[in-house]
């Protein structure tokens, strides 16, 4: 009897044919550590309010130019297991503060790459990851000392422009003026008397190509694309009755059949069916409805009547639209063609019919301060323009978000990292085993930031770099750097701040995935599921056609 011989010896010999293992520092640590490295380095070039825009084509085939990390690698669908790490810690901060994704993936990017030269100075990956989670633990404690202004109101207006202009201005640098203005507003009209509870769904954006950035605006209410149905465009203090049912003759669930001998019969027939509908239409306008919203079509003999009894007639095709429109109004949506009740019709001061552009849009207009929903109408030269300016309006409406989880602020323009590297750096040097080394590097690590916002203004970034870290050592903690000038600003003084939360989520969230990468040490790869990928259409050979 033969022996089955395996045919690679270690782990190997127990996993299927066709599998991969990758162990050690040559083959795993490093080589993560690079493909880490590749990615923090190509968003470096995107940070600050002078970052360069990517051209990202999706697998759709749709065109992004952005300068906004999150939606750069959500586009790129990363297949890296390591450096997917990076990517799902960035996503982490998206989803918890909305903001500072750049700022996870630059800095984890540094960590690891100064954990290269750690390695390979002989320590090992346990020993780095200790120093780096104790120099994160000493630069969370540090971090509620550099809070430099604190937001009292959110329903000032000022005051929460000063805190949302340098998130606007990363993404729009040289628009930050008009933009901060534009949300502010959106934001401050809609947040709720409990603060806490801000929803960033009740800002909407329509974008409508045409004219230029300024002519941007906010409305009270709700803004759609689309046509009335009917006759009547304009109703002011309406009453609005929505229904998630089609407008139209009911429809029998059951069948049956129906024997007409005469040409009277049919006409009684007929009428009684058109009856039927218009008391139901007339039932709306007794209940004191002036304009019907309908999830489904509106059939010619409903929109006859409608007419007749002069109300507005409104399609809605999305489920999401007309709950919102609820919200905004103050409406029930019903599910069957009955007349309302005073509880379920909502309110709004006007609804009316309007061509912005070429483009006809429906506007609910509900009172200052009364609206639960507020809309931004942006308008811009190009789709891909907007859709970046609708990118900055959400990181706005999310920083907006932050301020009400928590609303101290720091330095901005690189000051709150030049100060954690300073203090994290003495905290290193006080230490006396081998984490000295990697808590000195992670201090390092953190100076990569104002040194990429330095780079990408197109200054000197080691010469301007040294210059804040002298003027950070005599005691200037709010130093910052003046992209315009290429020198250094107060950056309270000059009011750039950022929030406390963000740099507080984006530490702890950047550190992690950093000793989660540095933590892996050997990696196996099952054989992929599946036959042979299936062949391309078209011409195979280069004969065919």
């Amino acid at each position: 009897m033969a022996l089955h011989v395996p045919k690679a010896p270690g782990v190997a010999q127990m996993l299927k044919e066709g599998s991969r293992l990758y162990s050690g520092l040559e083959e795993v640590v490093y080589r993560n550590i690079s493909a880490c490295k590749q990615l923090a380095h190509t968003l470096r070039t995107a940070y600050g309010p002078t970052g360069m825009n990517k051209m990202v084509i999706n697998h759709l085939e749709k065109l992004f130019v952005t300068n906004d990390a999150a939606t750069i690698i959500k586009e790129l669908e990363v297949e890296h297991p390591a450096a997917k790490m990076l990517v799902l810690a960035s996503q982490m901060q998206e989803q918890e503060i909305g903001d500072g994704t750049n700022f996870v993936i630059i800095f984890a990017g540094a960590l690891l790459e100064a954990a290269e030269d750690l390695l390979r100075m002989g320590l090992t990956p346990t020993e780095v990851v200790e120093g780096y989670e104790l120099a994160l633990e000493k630069a969370l404690e540090i971090l509620p000392t550099l809070v430099c202004k604190e937001v009292k109101d959110l329903r000032d207006a000022k005051q929460v422009e000063e805190a949302l202009k340098t998130a606007i201005s990363s993404k729009q640098y040289g628009q930050e003026d008009f933009l901060t203005t534009l949300i502010t507003k959106a934001c401050v009209s809609v947040v709720p008397d409990k603060s806490t509870s801000f929803n960033v769904d009740n800002v909407r954006i329509c974008k409508i190509a045409g004219c230029g950035l300024l002519s941007s605006e906010v409305v009270p209410g709700m803004v759609f694309k689309r046509f009335v149905e009917g006759t009547v465009s304009k109703k002011s203090q309406a009453k609005v009755a929505l229904y998630t049912c089609p407008i139209d003759i009911m429809q029998t669930e059951t069948s049956g059949t129906v024997l007409i001998k005469t040409a009277e019969e049919l006409k009684s027939f007929s009428r009684g069916e058109e009856t039927q509908l218009e008391d139901q239409i007339k039932g709306l306008k007794d209940a004191g409805a002036d304009v019907v919203v309908a999830a489904g079509k509106f059939g010619d003999m409903a929109l006859h009547y409608l007419n007749k009894y002069d109300m507005m007639a409104v399609r809605l095709t999305s489920k999401f639209d007309l709950r919102r429109l609820c919200k905004a109004t103050n409406a029930t949506a019903l599910p069957r063609l009955i007349p309302p009740n005073k509880e379920e019709l909502g309110y709004a001061d006007l609804v009316s019919v309007d061509e912005v552009g070429d483009t006809g849009v429906v506007i609910f207009k509900i009172g200052e301060g009364e609206s639960k929903i507020s809309t931004v109408v942006i308008r811009g030269a190009t789709d891909n323009y907007m859709d970046d300016i609708e990118r900055c309006i959400d990181d706005g409406v999310n920083t907006y978000k932050g301020l009400t989880k928590d609303n101290r602020l720091v330095p901005g323009a690189g000051a709150v990292e030049s100060e954690l590297a300073l203090l994290v750096n003495r905290f290193g040097e006080g230490r006396s085993g081998l984490e000295q080394y990697a808590i000195q590097r992670f201090a390092h690590a953190l100076e990569a930031l104002p040194k990429a916002l330095a780079e990408n203004s197109g200054v000197k970034g080691t010469e301007l770099l040294a210059k804040l870290q002298s003027a950070h050592a005599q005691g200037q903690n709010t130093s910052g750097l003046d992209i315009e000038s290429g020198s250094l600003l107060n950056s309270v003084e000059s009011k750039i701040f950022d929030l406390f939360i963000t740099k507080y989520w984006g530490l702890k969230y950047a550190t992690s995935a950093a000793c989660t990468v540095l933590k892996v040490d050997q990696i196996i790869m099952a054989k992929r599921a599946g036959g042979p990928k299936a062949r391309a259409p078209g011409g195979q050979d280069q004969d065919d056609d």
